[in-house]
Protein backbone atom coordinates (compact mmCIF):
# COMPACT_ATOMS: atom_id res chain seq x y z
CA UNK A 1 0.00 0.00 0.00
CA UNK A 2 1.24 3.55 -0.58
CA UNK A 3 1.35 7.07 0.89
CA UNK A 4 1.74 9.02 -2.20
CA UNK A 5 4.67 10.11 -0.42
CA UNK A 6 8.44 10.21 -0.61
CA UNK A 7 8.06 7.54 1.76
CA UNK A 8 6.93 5.27 -0.72
CA UNK A 9 10.50 4.03 -1.88
CA UNK A 10 11.35 1.55 0.39
CA UNK A 11 13.66 2.47 3.66
CA UNK A 12 13.55 6.17 3.05
CA UNK A 13 12.42 8.38 5.98
CA UNK A 14 11.20 11.99 6.96
CA UNK A 15 11.55 13.96 10.07
CA UNK A 16 10.50 17.60 10.34
CA UNK A 17 11.54 20.07 13.05
CA UNK A 18 9.49 23.02 13.64
CA UNK A 19 9.50 26.56 14.84
CA UNK A 20 6.25 28.83 15.23
CA UNK A 21 5.07 31.94 17.37
CA UNK A 22 6.72 34.01 19.27
CA UNK A 23 9.28 35.47 16.64
CA UNK A 24 9.55 32.02 14.80
CA UNK A 25 8.49 31.03 11.79
CA UNK A 26 10.93 28.00 10.09
CA UNK A 27 12.10 24.39 10.78
CA UNK A 28 14.18 21.80 9.35
CA UNK A 29 13.37 18.86 7.08
CA UNK A 30 15.22 15.63 6.81
CA UNK A 31 15.33 12.95 4.33
CA UNK A 32 17.28 10.05 6.31
CA UNK A 33 18.29 6.86 3.91
CA UNK A 34 17.96 3.44 4.72
CA UNK A 35 20.82 1.70 6.78
CA UNK A 36 24.18 1.76 4.36
CA UNK A 37 23.04 5.17 2.70
CA UNK A 38 21.80 5.94 -1.12
CA UNK A 39 23.27 6.78 -4.58
CA UNK A 40 22.84 10.68 -4.27
CA UNK A 41 23.58 13.50 -6.73
CA UNK A 42 22.21 17.51 -6.81
CA UNK A 43 21.25 19.84 -9.71
CA UNK A 44 21.18 23.52 -8.81
CA UNK A 45 19.40 26.04 -11.07
CA UNK A 46 18.52 29.25 -9.11
CA UNK A 47 20.87 32.31 -9.14
CA UNK A 48 20.67 32.07 -5.72
CA UNK A 49 21.52 29.04 -3.79
CA UNK A 50 22.80 28.37 -0.14
CA UNK A 51 24.07 24.73 0.44
CA UNK A 52 26.60 22.64 1.77
CA UNK A 53 28.27 19.21 0.93
CA UNK A 54 26.66 19.64 -2.83
CA UNK A 55 30.53 19.07 -4.46
CA UNK A 56 30.81 15.85 -2.54
CA UNK A 57 27.84 14.79 -4.83
CA UNK A 58 29.79 14.90 -8.53
CA UNK A 59 29.94 12.34 -10.15
CA UNK A 60 33.68 12.74 -10.77
CA UNK A 61 34.14 12.91 -6.93
CA UNK A 62 34.82 10.27 -4.38
CA UNK A 63 31.61 10.24 -2.43
CA UNK A 64 29.11 7.08 -3.85
CA UNK A 65 26.21 7.50 -1.17
CA UNK A 66 24.69 9.64 1.45
CA UNK A 67 23.00 9.15 4.74
CA UNK A 68 20.61 12.09 4.59
CA UNK A 69 19.41 15.16 2.86
CA UNK A 70 19.05 18.02 4.99
CA UNK A 71 16.46 20.98 3.49
CA UNK A 72 16.20 24.21 5.86
CA UNK A 73 14.71 27.18 6.59
CA UNK A 74 17.16 30.26 7.76
CA UNK A 75 18.96 30.73 4.37
CA UNK A 76 22.44 30.49 5.08
CA UNK A 77 22.74 30.83 8.53
CA UNK A 78 20.20 27.75 8.71
CA UNK A 79 23.00 25.29 6.99
CA UNK A 80 23.73 25.04 10.59
CA UNK A 81 21.09 22.47 10.94
CA UNK A 82 23.27 20.22 9.53
CA UNK A 83 25.95 19.70 11.72
CA UNK A 84 23.45 18.52 13.93
CA UNK A 85 22.55 15.80 11.70
CA UNK A 86 26.15 14.53 11.00
CA UNK A 87 26.67 14.28 15.01
CA UNK A 88 23.35 12.29 15.44
CA UNK A 89 25.17 10.56 11.92
CA UNK A 90 28.12 9.89 13.77
CA UNK A 91 26.77 8.39 16.89
CA UNK A 92 25.21 5.28 14.61
CA UNK A 93 28.42 4.89 13.31
CA UNK A 94 27.07 5.78 9.75
CA UNK A 95 29.28 7.60 6.94
CA UNK A 96 32.30 7.33 5.03
CA UNK A 97 34.90 5.12 6.99
CA UNK A 98 38.05 6.85 7.65
CA UNK A 99 39.66 4.91 9.74
CA UNK A 100 40.59 1.20 10.99
CA UNK A 101 37.77 1.33 13.81
CA UNK A 102 34.17 0.94 12.46
CA UNK A 103 33.33 4.48 14.21
CA UNK A 104 35.95 6.13 12.47
CA UNK A 105 33.12 7.69 9.97
CA UNK A 106 32.91 10.85 7.97
CA UNK A 107 28.66 11.73 7.27
CA UNK A 108 28.29 13.36 4.23
CA UNK A 109 25.42 15.52 4.57
CA UNK A 110 24.17 17.62 1.90
CA UNK A 111 21.75 20.48 2.29
CA UNK A 112 19.93 23.70 0.86
CA UNK A 113 18.08 26.69 2.40
CA UNK A 114 15.57 28.29 1.76
CA UNK A 115 15.06 32.20 2.48
CA UNK A 116 12.62 32.73 5.62
CA UNK A 117 14.47 35.21 7.65
CA UNK A 118 12.26 37.69 9.40
CA UNK A 119 8.72 36.03 8.68
CA UNK A 120 8.31 35.42 11.99
CA UNK A 121 9.16 38.50 13.20
CA UNK A 122 12.68 38.06 14.68
CA UNK A 123 14.92 37.96 11.93
CA UNK A 124 17.73 36.00 14.04
CA UNK A 125 15.07 33.21 14.72
CA UNK A 126 16.47 30.12 12.52
CA UNK A 127 17.77 27.10 12.55
CA UNK A 128 21.18 25.62 14.26
CA UNK A 129 22.27 22.39 14.96
CA UNK A 130 19.60 21.29 18.01
CA UNK A 131 16.82 21.81 15.15
CA UNK A 132 18.78 19.46 12.48
CA UNK A 133 18.94 17.02 15.01
CA UNK A 134 15.51 17.43 16.30
CA UNK A 135 14.79 16.57 12.96
CA UNK A 136 16.84 13.63 11.92
CA UNK A 137 15.84 12.16 15.39
CA UNK A 138 12.16 12.39 14.34
CA UNK A 139 13.04 10.47 11.09
CA UNK A 140 14.68 7.65 13.21
CA UNK A 141 11.56 7.20 14.94
CA UNK A 142 9.27 6.97 12.08
CA UNK A 143 8.01 3.81 10.90
CA UNK A 144 8.38 2.21 7.82
CA UNK A 145 5.86 3.71 4.84
CA UNK A 146 4.48 6.33 6.90
CA UNK A 147 2.65 9.30 5.58
CA UNK A 148 4.49 12.50 5.39
CA UNK A 149 3.27 15.76 7.23
CA UNK A 150 2.61 18.46 4.44
CA UNK A 151 2.49 22.09 4.30
CA UNK A 152 3.60 24.56 7.03
CA UNK A 153 6.41 22.11 9.10
CA UNK A 154 9.70 21.66 8.93
CA UNK A 155 11.44 23.50 6.42
CA UNK A 156 8.06 24.71 4.99
CA UNK A 157 6.92 26.43 7.91
CA UNK A 158 8.26 29.91 6.16
CA UNK A 159 7.96 29.64 2.83
CA UNK A 160 6.41 31.10 0.80
CA UNK A 161 5.10 31.06 -3.41
CA UNK A 162 4.71 34.65 -4.79
CA UNK A 163 2.14 36.09 -2.27
CA UNK A 164 0.47 33.01 -1.05
CA UNK A 165 1.75 30.87 1.72
CA UNK A 166 3.75 27.80 0.90
CA UNK A 167 5.36 24.91 2.26
CA UNK A 168 5.75 21.15 2.12
CA UNK A 169 4.50 18.58 -0.39
CA UNK A 170 4.92 15.34 -1.45
CA UNK A 171 4.01 12.68 -4.18
CA UNK A 172 4.66 9.31 -5.67
CA UNK A 173 4.64 7.14 -8.48
CA UNK A 174 4.66 3.27 -9.02
CA UNK A 175 6.02 2.44 -12.35
CA UNK A 176 4.91 0.25 -14.85
CA UNK A 177 8.50 -1.69 -14.11
CA UNK A 178 7.61 -1.65 -10.21
CA UNK A 179 9.96 1.19 -9.55
CA UNK A 180 8.72 3.80 -7.23
CA UNK A 181 9.92 7.36 -8.14
CA UNK A 182 9.13 10.33 -5.27
CA UNK A 183 9.45 13.66 -4.51
CA UNK A 184 9.50 15.94 -1.42
CA UNK A 185 9.71 19.69 -2.26
CA UNK A 186 9.93 22.96 0.29
CA UNK A 187 7.74 25.52 -2.08
CA UNK A 188 9.41 28.55 -1.33
CA UNK A 189 9.31 30.80 -4.54
CA UNK A 190 9.52 34.35 -6.10
CA UNK A 191 7.39 33.15 -8.80
CA UNK A 192 4.34 32.17 -8.51
CA UNK A 193 1.71 28.86 -8.70
CA UNK A 194 -1.55 30.81 -10.01
CA UNK A 195 -2.13 31.80 -13.27
CA UNK A 196 -3.14 35.55 -12.58
CA UNK A 197 -5.90 35.30 -15.27
CA UNK A 198 -8.10 32.68 -13.67
CA UNK A 199 -6.69 31.73 -10.27
CA UNK A 200 -6.04 27.90 -11.37
CA UNK A 201 -2.89 26.32 -10.28
CA UNK A 202 -0.07 25.92 -12.99
CA UNK A 203 0.47 22.32 -11.77
CA UNK A 204 -2.93 21.26 -11.77
CA UNK A 205 -3.43 22.73 -15.55
CA UNK A 206 -0.95 19.46 -16.58
CA UNK A 207 -2.67 16.79 -14.44
CA UNK A 208 -5.11 15.36 -16.84
CA UNK A 209 -8.26 17.61 -16.65
CA UNK A 210 -7.74 17.73 -12.63
CA UNK A 211 -7.46 21.23 -12.38
CA UNK A 212 -10.67 22.78 -11.34
CA UNK A 213 -11.43 27.20 -12.63
CA UNK A 214 -12.57 29.62 -9.67
CA UNK A 215 -15.43 31.36 -10.10
CA UNK A 216 -14.23 34.50 -11.79
CA UNK A 217 -15.74 36.65 -8.49
CA UNK A 218 -13.88 34.45 -6.41
CA UNK A 219 -10.57 34.97 -8.17
CA UNK A 220 -11.21 38.58 -8.40
CA UNK A 221 -11.76 38.58 -4.82
CA UNK A 222 -8.91 36.94 -4.38
CA UNK A 223 -6.57 39.09 -6.24
CA UNK A 224 -8.03 42.27 -4.09
CA UNK A 225 -7.00 40.53 -0.82
CA UNK A 226 -3.50 39.80 -2.31
CA UNK A 227 -2.67 43.28 -3.20
CA UNK A 228 -4.30 44.47 0.22
CA UNK A 229 -1.58 41.78 2.04
CA UNK A 230 1.13 42.59 -0.73
CA UNK A 231 1.55 45.93 0.50
CA UNK A 232 1.70 45.26 3.96
CA UNK A 233 4.68 42.77 3.89
CA UNK A 234 8.26 44.36 3.71
CA UNK A 235 10.16 41.05 3.70
CA UNK A 236 13.02 41.09 0.56
CA UNK A 237 11.59 38.64 -2.31
CA UNK A 238 14.60 36.45 -1.73
CA UNK A 239 12.98 32.62 -2.21
CA UNK A 240 14.36 29.70 -3.56
CA UNK A 241 12.43 25.91 -4.07
CA UNK A 242 14.27 22.47 -2.81
CA UNK A 243 13.28 19.27 -3.64
CA UNK A 244 14.57 15.42 -2.85
CA UNK A 245 13.37 12.91 -5.46
CA UNK A 246 13.53 9.28 -4.26
CA UNK A 247 14.05 6.17 -6.22
CA UNK A 248 14.24 2.47 -5.66
CA UNK A 249 15.84 2.11 -9.19
CA UNK A 250 19.65 1.05 -9.42
CA UNK A 251 20.94 4.19 -11.20
CA UNK A 252 24.78 5.42 -10.72
CA UNK A 253 25.58 8.93 -9.94
CA UNK A 254 25.22 10.31 -13.35
CA UNK A 255 22.02 8.48 -13.75
CA UNK A 256 21.18 10.26 -10.52
CA UNK A 257 22.41 14.05 -11.76
CA UNK A 258 20.44 13.70 -14.57
CA UNK A 259 17.70 12.94 -12.71
CA UNK A 260 17.72 15.59 -10.49
CA UNK A 261 18.02 17.76 -13.74
CA UNK A 262 14.91 16.50 -15.49
CA UNK A 263 13.41 17.14 -11.75
CA UNK A 264 13.90 20.78 -12.29
CA UNK A 265 11.25 20.58 -15.43
CA UNK A 266 8.19 19.59 -12.32
CA UNK A 267 9.35 22.89 -10.60
CA UNK A 268 9.00 24.68 -14.20
CA UNK A 269 5.58 23.36 -14.75
CA UNK A 270 4.18 24.31 -11.23
CA UNK A 271 5.84 27.73 -10.73
CA UNK A 272 5.99 30.70 -13.07
CA UNK A 273 8.69 32.48 -13.74
CA UNK A 274 11.34 30.03 -12.38
CA UNK A 275 15.47 29.66 -11.51
CA UNK A 276 15.44 33.57 -11.25
CA UNK A 277 18.35 35.22 -9.68
CA UNK A 278 16.69 35.63 -6.17
CA UNK A 279 15.73 32.04 -6.06
CA UNK A 280 18.19 29.19 -5.02
CA UNK A 281 16.34 26.10 -7.00
CA UNK A 282 17.98 23.09 -6.04
CA UNK A 283 16.88 19.27 -6.69
CA UNK A 284 18.69 16.90 -5.01
CA UNK A 285 18.26 12.40 -5.98
CA UNK A 286 18.49 9.40 -3.94
CA UNK A 287 18.72 6.15 -5.60
CA UNK A 288 18.26 2.87 -3.68
CA UNK A 289 18.88 0.56 -5.92
CA UNK A 290 16.89 -2.01 -4.66
CA UNK A 291 15.14 -2.47 -8.51
CA UNK A 292 17.86 -2.51 -11.49
CA UNK A 293 16.63 -0.82 -15.00
CA UNK A 294 16.20 -3.16 -17.49
CA UNK A 295 19.30 -4.14 -18.83
CA UNK A 296 18.21 -5.19 -22.18
CA UNK A 297 16.66 -1.44 -22.90
CA UNK A 298 19.25 1.33 -23.45
CA UNK A 299 16.37 4.17 -22.90
CA UNK A 300 14.61 2.19 -19.64
CA UNK A 301 16.19 5.60 -17.57
CA UNK A 302 13.20 7.73 -19.45
CA UNK A 303 10.32 6.68 -17.41
CA UNK A 304 12.24 7.67 -14.43
CA UNK A 305 13.31 10.43 -15.56
CA UNK A 306 9.75 11.52 -16.39
CA UNK A 307 8.01 10.53 -13.08
CA UNK A 308 10.60 12.74 -11.44
CA UNK A 309 9.60 15.57 -13.08
CA UNK A 310 5.86 14.45 -12.66
CA UNK A 311 5.82 13.69 -9.09
CA UNK A 312 7.83 17.49 -8.45
CA UNK A 313 4.95 18.76 -9.99
CA UNK A 314 2.37 17.27 -7.97
CA UNK A 315 4.03 17.67 -4.80
CA UNK A 316 4.11 21.14 -5.31
CA UNK A 317 0.80 21.37 -5.69
CA UNK A 318 0.07 19.64 -2.83
CA UNK A 319 2.05 21.97 -0.87
CA UNK A 320 0.25 25.03 -1.88
CA UNK A 321 -2.80 23.54 -0.86
CA UNK A 322 -1.94 22.27 2.31
CA UNK A 323 -0.40 25.47 3.49
CA UNK A 324 -2.27 27.06 6.09
CA UNK A 325 -2.75 31.02 6.45
CA UNK A 326 -0.02 33.55 8.23
CA UNK A 327 -0.52 36.84 9.80
CA UNK A 328 2.10 37.91 11.95
CA UNK A 329 4.51 40.48 12.86
CA UNK A 330 6.78 39.17 9.68
CA UNK A 331 3.74 39.51 7.03
CA UNK A 332 0.95 38.30 5.89
CA UNK A 333 0.41 35.36 3.32
CA UNK A 334 -2.96 34.28 2.69
CA UNK A 335 -3.44 30.74 1.73
CA UNK A 336 -4.58 29.15 -1.68
CA UNK A 337 -7.16 27.39 0.17
CA UNK A 338 -8.27 30.07 2.19
CA UNK A 339 -8.85 32.34 -1.11
CA UNK A 340 -10.31 29.62 -3.43
CA UNK A 341 -11.60 26.95 -1.33
CA UNK A 342 -11.07 23.35 -1.39
CA UNK A 343 -10.64 21.14 -5.01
Amino acid sequence: MTVDALTDVAGVRVGHATRAGDGWLTGTTVVLAPEGGAVAAVDVRGGGPGTKETDALDPRNLVQRVDAIVLTGGSAYGLDAASGVMAWLEEQGRGVRVGPDPLHVVPVVPAACVFDLGRGGTFRARPDASTGRAAVEAAAISGPGVRVREGCVGAGTGAVVGQLKGGIGTASIVLESGITVAALVVANAAGSATDPETGVLYGELLQGGRAKYPDPKVHEAAGQRLTETTAKNTPPPLNTTLAVVATDATLTKAQAQKLAGTAHDGIARAVRPVHLLNDGDTVFTLATGTRPLDAQNPLALNEVLAAGAETVTRAIVRAVRAAEPVEGPGGTWPSYEELYGRR
